[in-house]
């Protein structure tokens, strides 16, 4: 936030409201060409964080839509990554297979909830060491699925 307004309540009331930093006039340009950098910087930080997830021996790249089992590449279809993408970004919440296939397939699909039964038996095919004891993808019996750590 850049700003004539000074008074410490001004400041607080800026921070709270949302604002990432709080600049007064006069202020000198270096200043703020370096705290632009500062945000800048933590936000780079953040999304890097965030593209890249790992757990148990699988490494899921959000953004080269790549997944990495025991270092070795794993091919998906688009279906199965987004699949696990919304199971993995929803872990521990149980997703049912009509709200599974609203968010991949599209409300336009007209197929059978069996579709993301199927995706799932795949993706636990190439994902799990052992599919038929999965350790990442859990049924909830008549309901749907989630992923678990």
């Amino acid at each position: 936030m850049l700003t004539a307004k000074g008074e410490e309540f001004d400041k607080i009331l800026g921070l709270e409201l949302g604002a990432d930093d709080y600049i007064t006039k006069p202020f000198s340009v270096r200043e703020l060409v370096a705290r632009i950098k500062v945000v800048l910087r933590r936000n780079s930080k953040d999304e890097n964080q965030q593209n890249i997830i790992n757990i148990g021996n699988l490494t899921i790249d959000l953004e080269r839509h790549e997944v990495v089992k025991d270092g070795r590449r794993i091919d998906l279809t688009l279906k199965e990554f987004e699949l696990l993408k919304l199971l993995v970004l929803n872990k521990g919440k149980v997703m049912t297979r009509d709200f599974l296939l609203d968010r991949i397939w599209g409300y336009e699909y007209y197929g059978e909830t069996r579709t993301v039964d199927v995706h799932v038996r795949h993706l636990r095919q190439k994902i799990e060491d052992d599919d038929k004891n999965p350790r990442f993808i859990e049924t909830v019996r008549g309901i749907g699925y989630k992923f678990k750590d």
